[in-house]
């Protein structure tokens, strides 16, 4: 019997949630059913793509520059399609959903878009573009009951919306003893000193200047603690220059783009999120399933995976500032620290499997392509 051939459109395969996750689910498909292909169109950024050929992904890159030239990319991607006898087609994040919907509109192949994010944050020409193509594919995926609701009320759609919760690796995301002693060496850390951490794409939403503010208010009165902010991104400036206004330049590092954040993750005391909109962070189960007590704004579907005060710490995400007491609150107890990580540790493992993510949607691209006809 042939295998079933699903295609992957996005339009990079750099370091962030999306991106990461295909790689990370990978190993965890059944790929003696199926075989996965995947087209990404920005060239630089490709930080995901070893890592996908390594875990059984046949990759292609068809190198655009922009948004117009990825929807002028349609007539190459349908010839991809025909060579390799795709039988379903899977995108990701907006420009890669429309330029999917114009292809089953072509093509007639079932196509099925997963939503990242709530259609509140997004720009209003990507706003308006998605609620007028979304119902032109076969069915929606949304990450959490934040962005399916979003959806609803937004888009009123008429196709089938499934939400399947983001999951995380819980059998390689695992603390690593010798990667955190190599990257508190790497950054000088003493045994006193406790390490708060965000991996972050370096966007507005992520309100990194404001974790900045945040940070600096808990070294102000615990002056062990020191920071570390993963990441790039087209914020990167204004984020220099804040750590200069806070004269933190000592005392949060940025080491830029990580494709292996284990070891960094494992460094890390406390994850701290201080973002003002999510879907459900990848990076944010990763710090959870390696054993980080978390603290976070309650932003869209994290109030879906942290209970408050029983796997980490939450706030509004107007009162971000609250940030900076539940950090000093963990930082000042090693005992309470220890026992929110391992407590993070057990919520992936109980309710954010990436098996069960694998699972659920190969059983709605089985569903989709039997309804199809396919």
């Amino acid at each position: 019997m042939s295998k079933i051939k699903v295609l992957h459109i996005i339009k990079s395969l750099g370091r962030g949630g999306a991106e990461m996750l295909l790689q990370e689910i990978l190993p965890e498909h059944d790929q003696n059913t199926f075989e996965f292909h995947f087209i990404y169109f920005l060239p630089w950024k490709n930080q995901m793509v070893s890592g996908i050929e390594q875990n059984g992904g046949k990759v292609v890159c068809m190198s655009a520059k922009n948004n117009i030239e990825i929807m002028m990319k349609a007539g190459d991607v349908i010839q991809h399609i025909k060579k390799h006898d795709i039988r379903l087609i899977h995108c990701h994040l907006p420009w890669a959903g429309f330029l999917g919907r114009y292809i089953h509109f072509k093509t007639k192949l079932p196509v099925l878009y997963t939503e990242h994010n709530i259609q509140e944050r997004y720009h209003w020409i990507t706003k308006w573009l998605n609620k007028a193509s979304f119902n032109r594919q076969t069915a929606a995926i949304a990450v959490s009951d934040d962005v399916e609701s979003s959806i609803r009320k937004t888009i009123q759609p008429r196709i089938p919306i499934h939400t399947i919760l983001n999951g995380v690796n819980t059998s390689t995301f695992i603390h690593q003893a010798d990667g955190r002693a190599e990257i508190r060496k790497q950054l000088g850390l003493e045994e006193n000193h406790i390490l708060i951490g965000v991996i972050a794409v370096f966007r507005f939403q992520k309100r990194l200047t404001e974790w900045i503010e945040v940070f600096s208010e808990i070294h102000a009165q615990n002056p062990n603690v020191r920071g570390c902010i993963i990441g790039d991104g087209i914020l990167k400036n204004e984020i220099v220059d804040k750590l200069k206004e806070k004269r933190m330049e000592d005392f949060i590092f940025m080491p830029g783009l990580q494709t292996n954040v284990k070891p960094w993750l494992s460094a890390m005391d406390i994850f701290m999120m201080s973002s003002s909109f999510e879907g459900l962070p990848i990076a944010l189960l990763e710090a959870m399933s390696m054993g980080c007590a978390i603290v976070s704004t309650d932003a869209g579907g994290i109030k879906q995976v942290i209970r408050n005060g029983v796997d980490g710490y939450t706030v509004s995400v107007e009162d971000w500032r609250k940030l900076s007491e539940l950090c000093l609150m963990l930082a000042n107890d090693k005992t309470l620290r220890r026992k929110m990580g391992e407590r993070a540790r057990e919520r992936t493992l109980e309710a954010f499997s990436l098996g069960t993510m694998a699972k659920e949607t190969e059983q709605l691209y089985k569903q989709v392509i039997i309804a199809n006809g396919n």
